[in-house]
């Protein structure tokens, strides 16, 4: 890859910040199934907060990755989907998530390899 201006490299770190924030991968790849309702959201995602999540769809959503529509019915209910520019993200989001979980035995191994080294 060639020399990225500071300004590029800028930019390119503001946009990884927002995909690598702490559950973005996991609801986008979720949402990349098909629209889903907060709660189910939630569910698919054991261990996030609902203010974790309030945070992470709003900050996907205000990248553009993410659209949040009302839909009118009682009581009123929030679907949230992903856009085309989130889409265009699917194949890399499902790579990574594929390669995170062929490879944490190994990941896991040298942490505790690291922590036996800090140890001694």
């Amino acid at each position: 890859m060639p020399a990225k201006s500071i300004e590029d490299l800028e930019l390119i770190r503001s946009t990884l910040e927002e995909l690598t924030a702490k559950w973005a991968l996991l609801v986008l790849n979720i949402l990349c199934d098909g629209p889903a309702r907060f709660n189910a959201l939630k569910r698919a995602n054991p261990g996030i907060s609902q203010k974790a999540l309030t945070h992470c769809l709003r900050r996907l959503e205000a990248s553009g990755l993410v659209a949040r529509s009302v839909v009118s019915l009682s009581p009123v209910a929030v679907v949230y989907e992903v856009t085309p520019l989130g889409a265009s993200l699917e194949p890399h989001t499902r790579a990574i998530l594929d390669w995170a979980m062929r490879h944490r035995e190994d990941i896991e191994a040298a942490r505790q390899a690291f922590e036996m080294r800090e140890l001694n």
